[in-house]
């Protein structure tokens, strides 16, 4: 049973989508803590649905309409991304705005150590994973239409901004870590050398793979996306390999060379060799911001599970997760308070 008014969508469907053949079967994918998903069939053809969630919203979160700008400049571009379907504006077919785009035929992998693979093959998944990065930060936004994408400046103080009001509009608790990193994280912004499209939320889980290959055939999920600066989604993706291996993305503390998967290291150098760019500085700072942030997300989602509309079944796992977090983040600007006197202040 769908939570989606699936009359109202096909008559929509019949107007915006080409060569619509029916609405057939509708089925809400799992997990979703953001904007909920949904598995269209509509005679031979299947697509996918991202709409907003139901209720009141945080200011600028779940803007399904950029996600679908976004991916409408990189498809023609030849960046790996589903090709886009139609984005409906009218909140009186699905209760929220929605777009749709086609449903990319691959393998989805959740786990980050790739157990289902081969030993002889994982590497190959992490190459194509960085290699589809480095592309994206490569691309020239301006050229592709999206000079106005994002806002110019330096890309972490607006985020740290952003997270921080993000934050204290979800808020439910008092954590301490939270409220030093509210204080330290804008006082020790790094210098920003780099601009391209960023995606925000780049991990193994977030990519559709060939069924029978190493080789990104989409990369979705693009709510987070905006132009900054590109160092931010490497040192997100660059998180997975601190973080205590947790059955998804995360490889901390796995023996990684025995598993046939990169170290860190060699990520990083992959990277730098595919994005053309100089070696990266200590991470410390990017991990303390981007564990803030992704504590600053999950309190959104407390937030809606509080008001009643959490998308995900396993919300509370997820907010279980708010505190430690915090923790950690905050052991991180500490590490790189302690590497470089200048952001000690």
């Amino acid at each position: 049973m769908s939570d989606l008014d699936e009359a109202s969508l096909a008559r929509w469907m019949a107007r915006a989508v080409p060569d619509f053949q029916g609405l057939g079967r509708i089925g809400k994918f799992p997990g979703g803590q953001s904007n909920p998903t949904y598995r269209i069939e509509a005679g031979e053809r299947t697509y996918v649905l991202r709409r907003q969630p139901f209720g009141d919203l945080l200011p600028s979160a779940h803007a399904v309409d950029r996600e679908y700008r976004l991916i409408s400049a990189l498809h023609p571009a030849g960046f790996p991304v589903p090709r886009p379907v139609a984005l409906c504006e009218d909140r009186n077919v699905a209760g929220a705005l929605f777009y749709m785009m086609e449903m990319v035929d691959g393998r989805s992998i959740w786990n980050g150590a790739l157990p289902e693979i081969g030993k002889g093959e994982r590497r190959a998944f992490y190459e194509a994973m960085i290699d589809a990065l480095a592309r994206l930060h490569s691309l020239d936004h301006e050229k592709i239409g999206l000079g106005g994408f994002g806002r110019a400046g330096n890309y972490f103080e607006r985020q740290v901004g952003r997270w921080t009001k993000q934050y204290r509009a979800a808020q439910t608790d008092h954590i301490p870590e939270m409220e030093k990193l509210i204080e330290w994280l804008p006082r020790t912004v790094p210098r920003q050398t780099r601009n391209s499209i960023i995606h925000g939320d780049f991990r193994i889980d977030n990519l559709i793979f060939a069924k029978d290959r190493p080789k990104v055939l989409a990369v979705i999920d693009w709510e987070l996306a905006t132009i900054g600066d590109p160092l931010a989604d490497f040192a997100y993706l660059a998180m997975n390999w601190i973080m205590p291996a947790d059955g998804r993305s995360w490889l901390g503390g796995l023996d990684l060379e025995g598993e046939g998967l990169m170290t860190l290291d060699q990520a990083m150098d992959r990277y730098c060799d595919a994005a053309g760019c100089g070696p990266l500085p200590d991470l410390s700072w990017h991990f303390a911001y981007n564990l803030f942030r992704m504590a600053g997300i999950l309190q959104g989602v407390k937030k809606r599970m509080a008001d009643g509309n959490a998308s995900s079944s396993d919300a509370e796992v997820m907010v279980a997760k708010i505190e430690p977090l915090a923790s950690e983040a905050w052991r991180r600007a500490c590490m790189a308070r302690a590497l470089d006197p200048t952001v000690s202040s």
